[in-house]
């Protein structure tokens, strides 16, 4: 049986691809011995950094997740705030990432931020706010994030397009009629870490992996192999 053509292009594709041009990326050296003792202080540099470089969208990452079997989910959101409480995202308390936070209330995070080759991961139990915080966000929001929390319904089955256009098209009329509306679904989420890794890209590979672990009386800093 012959190479489908559509597999033998999109490796074809892989192979030409270049990853931290120079043209694009710059690597900065990272000397760990200098980090803070705090996490949070270098994650804080770390995204002025990206903004201050032109990364885009640097403050959105990547979600992971498990559901009561224990089966691994991902998806992309946007950070709402980082700060000695923890890192935080919004969401629908019974959609598919809300639902398996309650039966599974622990997750990671993932940053890519290419323009400098860093990468950062986050993982640690997570709770949600109460109301009033999780009401206070979305009201902080854009005009469309409330109307596509007033659309609701999130990872539900959708029977037509035109059926979307047709209540987020009230969602939107409602929320620019009425933009203190609450969504008593909609759910801030801090995740506290126990974990996290900073990565510095090298172009000679030798990618400097920086550790912070959690313990009784602040952090624990440790090297990792790349």
């Amino acid at each position: 049986m012959g190479t489908d053509h559509h597999e033998l292009d999109i490796h074809q594709t892989l192979r030409s691809l270049r990853v931290w041009d120079p043209a694009v990326t710059e690597l900065p050296a990272f000397d760990p011995a200098t980090a803070p003792a705090d996490p949070l202080a270098l994650f804080t540099a770390w995204f002025a950094e990206a903004v201050a470089a032109g990364q885009v969208e640097p403050h959105t990452m990547s979600l992971a997740t498990a559901d009561e079997e224990g089966m691994p989910d991902v998806r992309t959101v946007m950070l709402h705030g980082a700060d000695a409480s923890g890192w935080s995202f919004a969401t629908h308390v019974g959609s598919r990432k809300g639902r398996q936070l309650t039966a599974r209330p622990y997750a990671a995070l993932g940053f890519y931020w290419p323009v400098r080759g860093r990468q950062v991961r986050v993982r640690g139990p997570v709770t949600a706010a109460p109301s009033t915080e999780s009401q206070a966000d979305l009201h902080a929001r854009s005009t469309g994030a409330l109307a596509a929390a007033l659309t609701g319904r999130q990872s539900e089955v959708l029977s037509s397009l035109a059926e979307l256009a047709r209540e987020s098209q009230a969602a939107w009329d409602r929320a620019q009629r009425e933009p203190d509306t609450p969504v008593p679904s909609w759910t801030l989420y801090r995740l506290r870490p126990d974990e996290v890794e900073f990565f510095q890209g090298d172009a000679a590979r030798r990618h400097v992996r920086l550790n912070y672990r959690r313990e009784d009386e602040g952090w624990a800093k440790e090297l990792l192999w790349p």
